[in-house]
């Protein structure tokens, strides 16, 4: 039996952002379009985040059903991804797109913040934050996710899938990391949002020359790809390994 618009509402609006973007990651366009964080923000539930924001609840639920009947490329299902894939998803997409990119926007922003920090000043403290992100995440991938949790989440799916005893230290890796990385996670997100709060939500100057034009095109992708690496990895395979 198909529920009711109002049901619908009423039980879309105990769930928490990260749950129904984890669930299906179409509704991640709505929240963004509501510059609502479903990433490091996504343990509030969306009626919480309504009220929060003035958002008519009613509204956005109409969004979320309408995107959700939008063709669902099977790409994009990621909850149906089993953990080890997901890690190496992860890594080869949102990893190496850090690695590559990274360094350059940290250059661009220095450039910029020489040659228009005096009339922008917010442009020397991006630089700086940007700078600290850079260098923070790259530890936090490396050594937290590719030589610590990763590993250890897929010795444990492997050691299920034959029918062995899980290695309790890896259990107890997998607790402890996921703590620590996503303290880390919503450390690096305040960053992230204090560098477009400073940006003006990356409005260009009018005396902007071609390269501070590129440094916001590059920080608001960089960005946006953060949003969905953290999500996948907060609300799908942190979340997972440690309900398994």
């Amino acid at each position: 039996m198909k529920k009711s618009p109002a049901a619908q509402t009423m039980e879309s609006s105990g769930r928490t952002i990260g749950e129904i973007v984890a669930d299906d990651y179409r509704t991640s366009k709505v929240f963004e379009s509501h510059g609502i964080d479903f990433c490091c923000g996504g343990k509030v539930s969306l009626l919480e985040i309504c009220k929060e924001k003035k958002i008519n609840l009613g509204v956005i639920t109409d969004e979320l059903e309408m995107v959700k009947k939008e063709p669902l490329e099977r790409a994009m299902n990621y909850a149906s991804w089993e953990l080890p894939f997901l890690a190496d998803y992860i890594i080869n997409v949102h990893h190496s797109y850090l690695k590559d990119n990274t360094s350059h926007v940290s250059e661009y922003a220095k450039k910029i913040a020489v040659v228009h920090g005096a009339a922008h000043p917010e442009v020397k403290e991006i630089s700086k934050i940007f700078d600290k992100v850079a260098t923070d995440l790259m530890t936090h991938m490396r050594v937290g996710e590719e030589e610590i949790l990763f590993p250890a989440i897929k010795r444990v799916v492997e050691a299920r899938k034959g029918g062995a005893t899980e290695d309790s230290k890896d259990r107890e890796t997998i607790k402890n990391s996921v703590l620590s990385l996503m303290q880390e996670h919503d450390e690096i997100g305040a960053a992230i949002h204090t560098i477009r709060h400073l940006a003006k939500d990356f409005a260009i100057p009018s005396d902007a020359c071609n390269i501070f034009v590129v440094t916001y095109q590059k920080l608001k992708e960089f960005e946006e790809d953060l949003h969905k690496h953290v999500h996948l990895e907060n609300n799908l395979l942190f979340l997972k390994a440690t309900q398994q």
